[in-house]
């Protein structure tokens, strides 16, 4: 929450100053130097964006194994999850309001579930085994390596920056919702997580992982209400591949007017029809493709038990939102902006301290620093174009 929250508000003081498309980008070239933007854009191109989507789409294929009654294997998982990601793809990039109304729908839809589970915990479940369990789990420092998924959860208040030119009235609109959207967030996932403990017990949510929300379902509905729960979950999830997706076909095109991605003359351009950088959009979806195998090999061999590939590459995310929360630090000792003690160093230091939370539970897991060293690879080659780009001007 302090990282979420704070960070938020921090990032909403740079929105507020520009309406530039392309997002943290944007604020990371306006604010920090297109270095530091070349290299978010490419982190967030070629790790961020495509990672998440390979995760959240692969979660839509176990939660539709369930729904269907299928062995989720590897290989059905993976099928599934292309099967979505090319919907997906092809819808945002075709039209750019249509991924709008499905975003809208699938967020209302998303709550049903986390709502009716939540209250039903409360009303049925056993609040003293739940609670008598819970120390078990807390007695050591195991909890911190929590600490980087439940980052994943809330992650999606970064994508929101990436259409900021596209949100009516932005300046005023996407602070209120980078403000408002993490805070009504929390208060749903602590309803959830406490509900759902209460109803089925953390350690046998331990041991049934993503099957303990199906469990759960029977549990209060029945059979029939269990498949009618899974509807909404399938929905709620494949939202949140489609708000990956919507953000992701921007991002290339954000850093090709820029001048820093390759063939930018070529990906910097707006399909005039659909409204969308479609050439964008089509390189987005092949760097996509490529981590669904990525992520397919990873669950196959379990290289990253209790983890997956999304985890780490969150991890470093915060590690970049710190160069523009100090940005905004800056801001405030400079005195150029009259921002306030709040906004311009109390906040954004609350916001440092919740992101060096979440880099510290991050560095639980063992394969940190190998996710790490390709991330700085990735941003060290970005680095390279640039100046090699730059060379010729």
């Amino acid at each position: 929450a302090v990282g979420i929250v704070f960070g938020s508000l921090t990032i909403s003081v740079l929105a507020a100053k520009t309406k530039n498309p392309g997002g943290l980008i944007t604020y990371a070239d306006e604010f920090s130097g297109h270095k530091t933007a070349c290299a978010f854009g490419w982190f967030q191109v070629f790790v961020y964006y495509p990672s998440l989507i390979a995760v959240v789409a692969g979660v839509a294929g176990v939660y539709m194994s369930m729904l269907y009654g299928f062995e989720s294997t590897p290989e059905t998982v993976l099928a599934i999850s292309l099967g979505f990601i090319v919907f997906f793809f092809g819808m945002n990039i075709l039209s750019g309001k249509l991924g709008g109304y499905f975003q809208n729908a699938a967020t209302v839809i998303k709550l049903i579930p986390l709502f009716l589970i939540a209250v039903s915990g409360f009303i049925f479940g056993d609040v003293n085994t739940a609670f008598n369990e819970a120390p078990k789990a807390a007695s050591s420092f195991g909890w911190l390596a929590a600490l980087a998924p439940i980052a994943f959860s809330y992650d999606g208040w970064v994508v929101s920056t990436s259409i900021a030119h596209e949100i009516k009235n932005s300046k005023r609109n996407l602070p209120i919702a980078l403000v408002v959207g993490p805070i009504f967030v929390l208060a749903v996932y602590i309803l959830y997580f406490v509900g759902i403990c209460v109803l089925v017990g953390p350690q046998e949510i331990l041991t049934l992982g993503d099957a303990h929300v199906n469990v759960a379902a029977q549990k209060i509905f029945g059979d029939i209400g269990a498949k009618i729960i899974l509807v909404f979950i399938v929905v709620s999830v494949l939202g949140t591949v489609n708000g990956f997706v919507l953000g992701f076909i921007r991002l290339p095109y954000s850093l090709a007017i820029r001048n820093m991605f390759p063939a930018s003359d070529s990906f910097g351009i707006i399909n005039s029809s659909t409204g969308t950088p479609v050439k964008s959009g089509t390189i987005a979806f092949f760097i996509c493709i490529a981590w669904a195998f990525v992520h397919y090999s990873v669950t196959k061999l379990n290289l990253m038990p209790n983890s997956d590939v999304s985890e780490i590459p969150i991890v470093a995310s915060y590690i970049l939102y710190i160069i523009l929360y100090v940005q905004v630090i800056k801001m405030y000792f400079k005195k150029e902006d009259s921002l306030s003690a709040a906004k311009g160093l109390i906040i954004p230091t609350l916001a440092v301290i919740g992101s060096l939370i979440i880099i510290i539970g991050g560095l639980a897991n063992p394969m940190t620093l190998v996710y790490i060293m390709i991330c700085v690879i990735v941003i060290a080659v970005s680095l390279v174009f640039y100046k090699k780009e730059n060379s010729r001007v």
